[in-house]
This record gives structure tokens, sequence and C-alpha cells, in this order.
């Protein structure tokens, strides 16, 4: 086998503000294997480095890719649980490629364009005008479950806002999920927990900074909403360390991005951990394109899910990668008649 890989970067149509900051621009790496005798067959996935947040935004990051592109035919995969999302992008080409090269990486009904994946609207920060505009849009769409980015705005307005859309859409009608990126303190997390119950969320991902298992079991304990760990599992590598955290912090759920927690394997690992001590969880990507998209979406429709899905990221990009991804109405689907647009791999 050969491989390569490209670089690219993702322009974003608005931009994407978090409570750690504002994106514009992405850069991701699309990684490409193929038989030297049949370069016309190849598999492709993505190393999507997510910078500021992967475990693996390392100065020396470019140098690893090549390395590990340059030695495709030896590389032990699982040596790259520290390089995550160059393990999600090696892993997942060699799925494609062994698969026919048809960026079919699952055999599933959902690959096969029989069935649709439930996803969440994602409501991104910004003024209470601009979160109202695109919570109004993303229910005129279909969506019947929203995650809202909150941390972003002062507290007050944020709840405000919360309250507004509970006058309108009741529990029954709608589910409210938020991410609050680790943006409250151990100090005040429960008071603030405390308001937000009054309105029937779901769940909160990652209400303070990661790191603090202490802390967060704490919350995790008392909390009125479920809490989530999505930025917590950064990072977590071996199932022993996997193995600790859960039992440390016992959460009522946790957020799989491939991309950043280790690759497919490293996932179903969380996976099966999770269900040992009776944690729920719901994969969500990690602002890769519709190829590492694609990969998450095919492999999560691999488990018998019933909730929504947190892969609603593909319509965020001017130029993302052509592909037969669509979603109609709060559905994902893959549309297997289409074709692939892959001129900029």
């Amino acid at each position: 086998m050969r491989a390569s890989y490209k670089k690219y970067t993702l322009l974003f149509i608005n931009p994407a503000k978090t409570s750690r900051n504002t994106l514009i621009t992405k850069d991701t790496y699309f990684v490409k294997i193929w038989d030297e005798n049949n370069p016309d067959c190849f598999g492709v996935g993505e190393a999507a480095l997510f910078r500021g947040l992967g475990a693996d935004d390392k100065p020396y990051y470019e140098e690893k890719l090549y390395e590990v592109c340059e030695n495709i035919n030896s590389i032990n995969i699982e040596s790259l649980n520290e390089w995550s999302s160059i393990k999600f992008g090696i892993e997942t080409a060699l799925l494609d490629f062994k698969n026919g090269c048809r960026r079919i990486i699952a055999d599933t009904p959902f690959c096969h364009g029989e069935r649709g994946i439930k996803i969440n609207g994602l409501i991104w920060m910004g003024s209470r005008e601009e979160m109202e505009y695109r919570i109004k849009e993303k229910l005129s769409g279909g969506f019947r479950c929203l995650k809202l980015k909150i941390g972003g705005i002062d507290f007050e307005s944020e709840l405000s806002l919360i309250k507004e859309i509970r006058k309108i859409f009741p529990a029954e009608k709608l589910e409210l999920r938020l991410d609050a990126n680790g943006a409250f303190t151990p100090a005040t997390a429960l008071e603030k927990l405390e308001m937000l119950s009054k309105y029937s969320v779901h769940s909160i991902e990652q209400p303070i900074h990661q790191g603090d298992w202490k802390s967060m079991a704490a919350i995790c304990s008392s909390s009125p909403i479920p809490v989530a760990l999505d930025e917590e599992l950064i990072g977590v590598n071996y199932p022993c360390d996997k193995e600790e955290m859960l039992e440390a912090i016992k959460p009522q759920y946790i957020i799989l991005k491939p991309s950043l927690i280790g690759g497919l394997s490293s996932s179903e690992d969380w996976i099966k951990l999770a269900e040992g001590h009776n944690i729920k969880w719901w994969a969500t990507s990690a602002l890769e394109s519709d190829i590492g998209l694609n990969a998450i979406a095919q492999w999560v429709s691999s488990y018998n899910i019933s909730i929504p899905q947190g892969l609603g990221t593909g319509q965020l990009y001017k130029n993302n990668i052509h592909s037969p991804l669509h979603r109609v109405g709060e559905c994902l689907y893959y549309d297997n008649t289409k074709e692939w647009n892959l001129s900029n791999v």
C-alpha cells in the first residue's frame, strides 16, 4: 500500500463562536491510501486536527502525519492513541480502501440509503438576536432536538432566551440540550444548573473545564440536569484510565467525538465501558468536512441508536467536500446514488 495526505482549509459560512474562541477557518488533512498497482482505487479518510482543543495539537503534527503515511505498511494503528485525529484518518481510509474504495466503511441500512439518523440542530453562540434567528431557522427546518452552545454572552440573557423557547415549545415538542464548553466555574455551576433546570433541559455538556474530576463528580451527583462529559474524554487514551475516570465522575452521558478521543476503536472502548456503568452516550462530529462526518455517521449507524446524534456540522462550510450526505427534516441520510466530488482531496 501507499499513503499520502493533503492539507485543506475549510471556510465557515458564518463565524462559529464558542466560550473558548471564534472560528472563521479550520485546517484539516485528507488521507489517501491505495495499492501502487491500482492507484485509481483509493480509500480516503480525514485527519481532522482540532487546534486549541485536540491533545495532538503539536508543532510537529505534519511531520508525524508524513511519517505515518511513509510507513503505512508497517504502522501499528493502536500505537497512534496519542495522535487521535491521525489515527481516525488512517482508520477510516483503511476501512474505505478495504471496502472497495466506495466511501463505505460499514454495511448498514444508513449506508445503503434506506434509513436516516436523527440529529440535533446546532445553535452557535452569538448575540441574543442572532441566536433567536438561528433557533427559528432550525425549528422551521424540521428539527425537534436543539443543542445550544452557552457561555458566550451573559448568563441572564441566555437564561431568558431559553425561557422564551420553552414558552413556545414545551419539552414534549422540543428536546433542548446545552453545551457550556467548560464556561461555568465549580463554585457557580450548581446554582446556574438549578436555574436552567426550570426549563426541562435534557442535558448539559461539560459544565466546567476538563481535568477537575473531583468538582465534576460533585456536580454530576447533585445536578438537577443530567451531565454529559465532552472535552473531559480528550487525552484519556487507555482503558484503565477511561475506567478510572468513569468510576470517579459517574456522569449520566458521555459524548463521543472520534477525531478527538482516539478514533473509532477508542470510541468503541468508551461505549463498552460506559454501558458497563449504565452511562448513556451519543456521537458527535467535531468540525470535520463531509469526509470525516460520513465516516462517523456510518460508524454510529452500526449501533442500535435511538436518540439524536450530533452530526449536523457538515453544513457549516462554504467549501465542504461535495458528498451524498444530505438532511431531510431532522434526519441525516446517505444517498448512494449520488457521487462524491474528491477533486480537492
